[in-house]
């Protein structure tokens, strides 16, 4: 059985800390260097409920997209419900170790996955990395459909693949307009809006767009624009990322039991249509599908 030192400086040679965001919070933040590691949980959110489920499956480590402190804090009182949580992990001897920015410019990194999952042919980055001479490392990666397709059909195809949630995908464009190339960018992408234009392709897929910048991205140019679930866009990296410890592990005889929460810790839980959305006609009306759920 490895020591914790062990496994986290296999996650930090897929993830080097130095390549995260300056603004960013990576890293270990729990855990003895010495205790020894046989299971490992890899989820999006290290909430609450995700703490509670590595405590049920017997985890020794947790591995969190998102980090639990992304803001310096003077407390971790159990009180506070980030407090709690680091009660807990430390209480049942389970390290947390988060990998975020400097997992989404990794090769392979978190949009590799989203464009996995939705079978696309990855390009090349979106925003190259310039300190990789290959020009594989980057922010967000440019696509190719195996098969052309109507934007309506694309994003119908998108909501199928990804993870199931109460938001679904909201899309912005003309439905008929042919899709053959996607910009894709799993999180928050609205500032990346520039780079996609410059990239030429059809059609976003990202999460969490904004009101004013989707205006003018679509007052610009034709460009489609797919808008899922943040927690969608970033749950397949959780498998990515299993499978990659899941290779070390081998690689290494340290039998390590790696598990992928399927809990949904997007915070949105229902979704109503509006009335008036209902008595839109079909071109407009694009998608009324969404559905609720666990990860495919």
């Amino acid at each position: 059985m490895p020591a914790l030192s062990e496994v986290l400086s296999a996650l930090d040679a897929l993830w080097p800390a130095e390549r995260a965001e300056a603004w960013d919070a990576v890293g270990t933040v729990c855990g003895d260097p010495e205790a020894p590691v046989q299971r490992v949980l890899f989820a999006v959110d290290p909430v609450q409920e995700i703490a509670d489920e590595a405590v049920r499956l017997g985890a020794d480590l947790l591995v969190t997209h998102h980090p639990l402190y992304l803001r310096g804090t003077t407390t971790v009182a159990a009180s506070t419900f980030k407090g709690k949580v680091v009660h807990t992990l430390i209480k049942n001897d389970i390290a947390l170790h988060v990998a975020h920015t400097n997992a989404d410019t990794a090769d392979p990194g978190v949009s590799d996955a989203l464009a996995g999952v939705l079978d696309l042919r990855v390009l090349r980055p979106l925003v190259p990395d310039a300190s990789d001479p290959a020009g594989r490392r980057g922010l967000g990666r440019v696509c190719e459909l195996a098969h052309p397709m109507p934007l309506g059909d694309f994003a119908r195809y998108a909501a199928e693949r990804l993870p199931a949630t109460a938001q679904g995908i909201r899309v912005a464009g003309d439905p008929e307009r042919t899709v053959r190339t996607v910009a894709v960018s799993g999180g928050s992408g609205d500032s990346l809006f520039d780079d996609v234009r410059a990239a030429g392709v059809d059609a976003f897929l990202t999460a969490d767009l904004r009101h004013h910048p989707a205006s003018e991205a679509t007052q610009k140019s034709p460009l489609g624009l797919l808008d899922a679930a943040h927690w969608a866009t970033e749950w397949p990296w959780c498998e990515q990322a299993a499978a990659q410890l899941d290779e070390i592990s081998d690689r290494h005889g340290w039998d390590l039991r790696v598990h992928v929460s399927k809990t949904v810790t997007d915070p949105w839980t229902a979704h109503a249509a509006s009335a008036t959305a209902l008595q839109q006609s079909a071109s407009r009306a694009v998608l009324t599908d969404e559905s609720t759920g666990a990860p495919n």
